[in-house]
């Protein structure tokens, strides 16, 4: 067979670019090791992990909020079993959405292992043992990425686990140690810690989050340790021993100290993620992956072959599933001779933790480093009337902006669905707006949205309206 693009892997970043590419006129191949269409994302990363998510939040506001709002809940139990199989009936009506989509859009799909054999040749291994090899005019590799897990951690798949397996766990553990407290490790330990597991998480740097503002790191830790988690900051791990119904686990403070050591039901590895680049005949074309594993790519997302390009967490920057998104359709759209553009500055980034943290642009800490001069403004979320209301007081929103201009520079958010009001932020700053362009939409009273106006003021004015 011989198809215009063939995309190996069905992630977001695959997925999307298949649509585009059929969208676009192109006969289009997606390629899937697995069984079911979505990636990482869509199976064991994202669609998961936020269902886990609301359904702990939902049993920790019972639990802990309720009685302020007059509900009485009585004997509250958690169906642990219930949970897992909501979360498994959510990802299938997702990953059976994209199958949809595959057929909408007239797209082929082969479920089998993709290897590049030639400059326009890619070879199928199916499960069944047989083989294919189809010829293609262009390769979109957008095979994602899998969890870090060095040999030191003993990582068995059992007490010592990664987020695949965290999500599957179908008893209440009694503890949990989290290695890692970015994004991943903070967001399952939350979920563990609401359902009554006594979570810690060690983190080698001096603080959570540590590629977001310092602001939203300090928001989040005072959040989270109320909720009764526990962070041992500046430490790293040196030993981890699983056995059958236990790990036990040694970390010591960066700089020296006094090891603790202790065990606990498990041990969940959050520490990165590596580029899955395994058995896909990329030396088979000459294209060498960098020391990080990546896939070297210009501007366009080309590699040094002009047929074959590389998109999402395989060719590094944030791994993120919209980020793929965007990179698949700008891959799509150039083949058919438009000209799309990423400014990666404004791809959001998003913590769903309670409270939630989102943020776009530059850091505090990053304008510092570069020299420019810019002006700060916060707003408290406890002094929104919305927030009084729904009893989610905790959080701010911070807004930056250049100092002489006023052009917004960056927006950092932690607090109640800031998932969701980033977006606003996003689309201030792609049209490149003012903080007093933003100070002066008029925004829905009473909402969460009205912090962000009341950041605006705070950085064009110093004068906020309702602190």
């Amino acid at each position: 067979m011989t198809y215009d693009v063939t995309v190996i892997g069905s992630g977001p970043g695959g997925y999307v670019a298949a649509i585009r590419a059929a969208q676009l006129g192109f006969n289009t191949l997606i390629i899937e090791k697995y069984a079911t269409l979505g990636g990482t994302c869509l199976n064991v990363g994202c669609i998961p992990s936020k269902a886990l998510l609301d359904s702990s939040e939902h049993f920790y506001a019972a639990k802990h909020k309720f009685e302020d709002f007059g509900i009485s809940t009585g004997n509250l139990e958690l169906d642990m079993a219930r949970m897992i199989d909501r979360k498994d009936e959510v990802v299938k009506q997702t990953c059976d959405g994209i199958d949809f989509l595959m057929n909408k859009n007239k797209i082929t799909v082969k479920h089998g292992h993709g290897t590049i054999e030639g400059k326009n040749k890619v070879k199928i291994s199916y499960h069944d043992g047989k083989e294919e090899t189809i010829e293609t005019k262009y390769i979109i590799i957008a095979t994602g990425s899998k969890p870090t897990t060095p040999a030191m951690f003993n990582y068995d798949k059992k007490r010592v686990i990664t987020s695949t397996e965290a999500l599957n766990i179908k008893e209440v553990p009694k503890s949990m140690l989290i290695v890692g407290g970015g994004v991943i490790g903070l967001e399952l330990g939350s979920v563990f810690s609401r359902i009554g597991t006594e979570v810690k998480v060690v983190e080698f740097q001096d603080r959570i989050i540590p590629t977001m503002d310092k602001d939203c790191s300090k928001e989040l830790m005072r959040a989270l340790k109320k909720q009764g988690i526990s962070f041992y900051l500046k430490h790293k791990v040196t030993d981890v021993q699983p056995n059958k119904k236990s790990a036990t686990v040694t970390f010591e403070p960066v700089k020296g100290g006094e090891p603790i050591k202790d065990r606990y039901d498990y041990c969940l590895v959050a520490i990165g993620r590596r580029p899955y680049t395994d058995n896909l005949g990329l030396e088979n074309v000459g294209i060498e992956v960098d020391n990080n594993g990546f896939i070297p790519v210009n501007e366009g997302l080309q590699t040094k072959l002009d047929n074959i390009y590389a998109i999402g967490d395989v060719i590094g920057g944030a791994m993120l599933a919209h980020k793929a998104e965007e990179e698949g359709i700008l891959v799509t759209e150039k083949l058919a001779g438009q000209k799309p553009h990423i400014n990666y500055n404004l791809i959001p980034g998003v913590v769903y933790t309670w409270p939630e943290v989102a943020a776009v642009g530059y850091t505090e800490e990053q304008l510092k480093e570069k020299g420019i001069e810019y002006k700060s403004g916060k707003f408290p979320f406890k002094a929104l009337g919305r927030s009084r209301a729904s009893g989610d007081t905790e959080g701010m929103i911070k807004v930056l902006a250049e100092k002489t201009t006023d052009e917004v520079l960056g927006i950092h958010m932690v607090g109640p669905r800031t998932a969701d009001i980033i977006a606003e932020a996003v689309t201030a700053m792609e049209f490149r707006a003012s903080a007093e362009d933003i100070s002066r939409m008029s925004h829905a009273h009473p909402t969460y949205t009205e912090a962000v106006k009341e950041a605006a003021l705070a950085a064009t004015d110093n004068r906020p309206l309702h602190i």
